[in-house]
């Protein structure tokens, strides 16, 4: 039983994946692939849990001001709508409040990191939203409650980054990464391989940097439920560590279920 964090970059991560789309390819390179894919991305955000369940969900090019190619690309995966109803039954029975959506397309914090892992669009994906108001806990719990679907071999892939603030693109001098994006990101990986996750459900007042890394914890949602479909006594691997024009980290991380 396997869960994944795994950074989507700026968009142009989908031009030039790097070293942290090579990490990202060669884990998924050898290994059999999954039945299917639920992908919890950041970019997809609703009042309440929202699964995506349509049988050919369309690329979405949600983004602007981009090369050219960057919309023209597409990624024709198949859905799998009997994954998003099993994932609603789960989070039902668990006390959410779930919706359905049957024709939410695969934004590009989804398409982009599965176009690296699964490059032939073979492999079957349902999607679900984060709900940016209602903070790790929530997003735990959710994972807890899909836990049996990740058990059944579903791949569940959170998509988001370990720090996003946008903002300092525009403001942040020199070539050095800003201090808290270091700071916050060992911060980050010492809690997770510790499992410590009381202090990862409050890493907004205990982790250095964490609101200048995180103005909104949007980006960072995807890694709870991650966390929580994990289980407690899950083993983390890194698998890449790095930062992408001195803002992004782009760590990424497989989680074991014991």
């Amino acid at each position: 039983m396997t869960t994944l964090f795994v950074p989507h970059g700026a968009p142009t991560f989908a031009l030039a994946p790097g070293a942290a789309g090579q990490a990202l390819s060669d884990w998924a390179t050898g290994r059999e692939k999954p039945p299917a894919v639920l992908l919890v991305s950041a970019h997809w955000d609703s009042a309440a849990p929202c699964l995506g369940a349509a049988q050919q969900p369309e690329t979405l090019h949600d983004y602007w001001g981009f090369p050219d190619e960057l919309y023209d690309i597409s990624y024709p995966a198949p859905g799998a709508p009997q994954v998003a109803q099993q994932a609603k039954e789960l989070l039902d029975g668990a006390g959410f409040t779930v919706g359905l959506d049957d024709r939410r397309g695969l934004d590009h914090g989804a398409w982009i990191p599965l176009r690296i892992l699964y490059p032939g669009a073979d492999v079957p994906v349902a999607t679900l939203s984060i709900q940016s108001a209602l903070g790790p806990l929530h997003h735990y719990r959710v994972g807890q409650a899909l836990a049996p679907l990740a058990a059944g071999g579903v791949l569940l892939i959170a998509s988001g980054n370990l720090t996003h603030n946008l903002r300092h693109y525009q403001t942040v001098q020199g070539t050095q990464p800003p201090a808290y994006v270091r700071e916050f990101q060992g911060w980050m990986a010492e809690r997770i391989a510790e499992g410590n996750i009381a202090e990862l459900l409050n890493y907004r007042t205990l982790a250095p940097g964490a609101v200048e890394a995180h103005p909104r914890d949007d980006h960072l949602l995807p890694l709870f439920v991650a966390l929580g479909a994990a289980g407690e006594n899950f083993t983390a691997i890194r698998l890449y560590e790095g930062i992408y024009d001195k803002i992004l980290a782009m760590d990424a991380y497989v989680f074991h279920h014991a």
